[in-house]
């Protein structure tokens, strides 16, 4: 086998070199002196805390090394380029610790910076006032000793969950520790019982820590306001000894009102007073009672005290003793014409005076005698007593009734002789006499013994009237009075007197007259609903007096009015539109014939058949009143000749009627089928549809959808659903048709694949599509000897697999169905294709993307080498991660051979590939 060609051999080493080249990198790294290092450089430790110190170097010999640091240490750790040392207790605010090394006579050296935090565990704010007036200045101080650094704190001052200063002390220097935030806040009366507090943030997120809070203990501030103004005390200025007078006291623009504190007294004794809010205004009230010891001048102090402030009002209240005076009757009952003694008396210092009649001089008596009658008795005697105190005239009275006993009077005004009351309300009955003792009045009838309840409060009935004996007695004697008792009441028109339906029989004579019960008694008139003429004697009846009549019945109580119903009746009658003489019954309705009788009661009505095949057949009727439950004719009716008989209690009457039968329209399969076919290129015609009915329907078919044409000839357009329309008088039916157009075969389509012949050993199809209507029958002919021909499963398709040179000739595909044949011929050639030069590689056999491509065809040698040294490059399969064809697939595909060589091939093609996808995708 012939070696490789030289000129491949260089193209590929060239791009496995280009190859390698792209993957490879150099780095150099350039060289350092000597150094000390220490880690951490920087340090954060909360004060007290510890942290290890890493101090290392890059000498490789160092003479001596350490750490020079004021901290206190705890353990050290050594190595020949390092020294660890942990440092505890660290507390003070900043250090700067130093690593050193000796190497090569040279003091290598690092030094690093470690600070302290102390969180913010004390946060205080002072205390605020105990009462802090609205309107006025407080201060507000926060302090946080100790926390720190202080560049990394932020305090806020806050009034419940408002921030009202918020204060970052950044920039502070690193050592400074603590700080304090002072703030002067004005009060408002919305800050009383507000809570106050401070909260302090150590922020060391920055420095890779975390945010420490904490808050002050909330403080929380009362706030008031006090009116300059006194209270307002209302006091009365005489307070008699032992008695009760209330006392207030009231003052406005306070706040917070309900915190205030209220001192009231008189004289000495402390009061207890009852105390009201209304918004910002407090009154306080109490009851103020005087002693005999505190009588003469007092004063009545009331005192309002808020936030430590007062305000305080003072009244003079004159205490004073005046006993009531003393009224006396010889004798307080006495008989009518005996002498009664009146006296009246007081204290000293105090002028009386008796009916209008005064002492002489303070503290003297007053008397009064007089012969006592009836018109003394209940006679009220009055003394009067004044005193003057501190320039104020002050009264006293007391009263004394006599009462004198006479034997009973009856008056006419208070019983008298003749009542007339209402029925129905309550009424009090009432006979009352005049005498002391009261006397007792009993009233009762003289003959049957019956008392009227006196004094109570009772319905007055019809069966209280009447005369009544009363008798009035005490102990002095006794008086006798005959009274009468009427009972007025409204007319009352009842069923027995006046009846609610009166019937009148047509052609006689009658009145109408209604009979009312009434005290006084009541004028009864009746009127014709919707007339004024009022009804009086006898009437002659006719149907039109039927109807409703009103009856009322006046008197000085009222009125009653009551309908009455009058109805006339007549014999039976029959009329046209009630009971045709011709009827006429549609099949399948279910109406029933209404033949209705008029006559005064309802006559009944029954129609008989007299003659034909009707006779003695009784017609369904129609209620009067037709109701869902009513039954319906579902039979057929005997046409023919009814006799129809109305009878009611006066009388009857009959009506011969003619009865005849139609129906609406049918249409069913019979008649009119559903389905419906049509052969295409026949004489056009009508659908095949009829209908059943009388009178005999009129039968109409369109299409549905698209219009039919007007066609001479059947066409396959005319294929499609129907809907015939059956009319008669009596109602529709419709039906739909579905009309199929059948037509002869025809092959539309004859075709070969591949198209143009095929080669010895190929594969070829026939295809053959036919148009018909039933569907035609496929069917094939094909040239003599040619085997192994395969069918589809409707013989719509033929194929072969192998073509040998019998296959090739005419083929005949014939479409058949009832109404016909037809067949198309194609011809099937097999040859083979013209051969190709040999040795020749082609763009489009190598799968590899263009620039490849390209680049190993530049590099494969001249044209008549390359023709020498044809290949067909790797498939798919030998992308990225697959495998390559073998050596023996090698040499089919045309690449060179040689062990190095055909290894330089594969890398190559696989680093080129590679190398496109890589680039293709990123």
């Amino acid at each position: 086998m012939p070696g490789p060609s030289p000129g491949l051999c260089r193209a590929l080493l060239g791009l496995w070199a280009a190859l390698g080249l792209g993957f490879l990198g150099l780095s150099a790294v350039a060289q350092e002196p000597f150094w000390a290092d220490l880690q951490p450089r920087v340090a954060l430790v909360e004060r007290g805390g510890s942290l290890w110190l890493n101090c290392s170097t890059n000498c490789p010999r160092p003479e001596r090394g350490g750490l020079e640091t004021s901290l206190r240490r705890n353990g050290t750790q050594r190595g020949l380029r390092w020294l660890a040392r942990q440092l505890v207790d660290i507390r003070e605010p900043e250090t700067q610790p130093v690593c050193f090394f000796r190497c090569a006579r040279r003091t290598l050296q690092a030094r690093g910076l470690i600070r302290t935090f102390q969180r913010p565990d004390r946060v205080e704010l002072l205390p605020l006032p105990a009462w802090q007036p609205v309107g006025e200045n407080f201060t507000l101080s926060c302090r946080v000793p100790g926390a720190g650094p202080r560049g990394s704190l932020t305090l806020t001052l806050l009034r419940g969950a408002q921030e009202l200063i918020r204060r970052s002390f950044a920039g502070e220097p690193p050592r400074a520790r603590g700080a304090v935030l002072t703030a002067t806040v004005l009060a408002r009366r919305e800050d009383h019982g507000a809570n106050f507090s401070c909260r302090a943030e150590l922020d060391l997120r920055p420095h890779g820590l975390g945010l420490f809070e904490n808050s002050s203990a909330p403080r929380q501030l009362r706030t008031f306001a006090l009116s300059p103004d006194r209270p307002r005390l209302a006091a009365p200025r005489l307070l008699e000894v032992g008695s009760e007078r209330p006392v207030s006291c009231a003052l406005d623009e306070l706040f917070p009102a309900s915190e205030a504190w209220v001192y009231l007294a008189l004289g000495d004794q402390r009061l207890s007073p009852d105390i009201t809010f209304e918004g910002d205004a407090l009154m306080a009230t109490a009851t103020a009672t005087a002693s005999a010891e505190q009588e003469g001048a007092s004063q009545l102090v009331c005192n309002v005290t808020l936030g430590g402030e007062s305000r305080e009002t003072r009244e003079n209240v004159t205490i004073y003793s005046f006993p009531a005076p003393v009224l006396t009757l010889s004798e307080p009952t006495i008989p009518e014409g005996k002498v009664v003694t009146v006296t009246c008396s007081a204290g000293a210092r105090v002028l009386v005076t008796l009916d209008g009649i005064s002492a002489v001089v303070p503290g003297q008596p007053t008397q009064l005698q007089l012969n006592a009658t009836e018109d003394d008795d209940r006679r009220s005697f009055f003394c009067d007593a004044t005193l003057e105190v501190d320039g104020e005239t002050l009264s006293k009275n007391k009263s004394a009734e006599l009462r004198v006993l006479y034997a009973p009077r009856l008056d006419d005004s208070d019983c008298p002789r003749s009542w007339t009351w209402p029925e129905g309300p309550e009424q009090t009955l009432r006979c009352e006499a005049r005498g002391n003792p009261a006397p007792s009045v009993h009233c009762a009838r003289p003959d049957s013994g019956a008392v009227l309840a006196l004094g109570l409060l009772g319905p007055v009935t019809r069966a209280l009237a009447g005369t009544y004996r009363c008798t009035a007695a005490n102990v002095q004697g006794q008086a006798v009075k005959d009274v009468t008792l009427t009972v007025e009441y409204a007319p009352a028109l009842d069923s027995v007197g006046c009846p609610e339906h009166i019937t009148w029989l047509e052609g006689t004579e009658v009145s109408l007259s209604c009979v009312a019960h009434g005290v006084p008694p009541p004028s009864v008139s009746c009127v014709r609903s919707g007339e004024a003429r009022v009804l009086e004697g006898l009437l002659h009846v006719v149907r039109e007096h039927a109807g409703t009549y009103r009856c009322e019945a006046t008197n000085a109580r009222g009125s009653a009015a009551k309908n009455v119903a009058v109805t006339v009746e007549y014999g039976p009658s029959f009329e046209e539109l009630s009971c045709p003489s011709n009827w006429t019954w549609v099949e399948g309705s279910g109406q029933l014939f209404s033949c209705e009788g008029d006559g005064k009661p309802e006559p009944s009505v029954e129609c008989i058949g007299s003659e034909g095949t009707s006779e003695g057949m009784l017609l369904p009727l129609a209620p009067p009143d037709p109701s869902p439950r009513v039954p319906r004719i579902s039979s057929e009716l005997v046409p023919g000749i009814y006799v129809c008989n109305a009878t009611n209690r006066h009388g009857s009457v009959v009506k011969t009627v003619a009865v005849s039968t139609e129906s609406p329209p049918q249409m069913d399969e019979s008649t009119c089928p559903s389905h419906q076919t049509w052969l295409e290129g026949t004489e056009a015609a009508a659908l095949a549809c009829a209908a059943r009915g009388r009178p005999s329907p009129q039968v109409r078919c369109s299409r549905e959808g698209v219009p039919r044409p007007q066609r001479l000839r059947v066409s396959r357009e005319d294929a499609g659903t129907y809907r015939c329309l059956a009319t008669n008088t009596h109602g529709t039916d419709a039906r739909t048709v579905t009309v199929g157009v059948e037509y002869r075969p025809v092959v539309a389509e004859l075709a070969a694949s591949p198209p143009g012949g095929v080669r010895p050993g190929g594969n070829f199809t026939l295809t053959c599509r036919a148009e018909a209507w039933p569907p035609a029958q496929i069917s094939w002919r094909a040239p003599p000897g040619a085997p192994n021909i395969g069918l589809s499963s409707n013989n719509s398709t033929l194929s072969v697999a192998g073509a040998m040179g019998s296959h090739g000739g005419e083929y005949e595909c014939a479409a058949t169905n009832a109404h016909g044949r037809h067949a198309r011929r194609i011809t099937v050639r097999v040859a083979a294709p013209p051969p190709s030069p040999p040795g020749s590689i082609r763009r489009e056999q190598l799968d590899l993307p263009p620039p490849l491509q390209s680049l190993l065809l530049s590099k494969a040698g001249t044209e008549p080498e390359r023709r020498k040294q044809s290949w067909t490059a790797p498939t798919p399969s030998a992308a990225p991660g697959k495998h390559f064809p073998s050596k023996a697939s090698s040499r089919f595909l045309g690449v060179p051979q040689g062990p190095t060589c055909h290894r330089a091939f594969a890398f190559a093609i696989h680093s080129a590939w590679t190398v496109f996808i890589f680039k293709s995708h990123s």
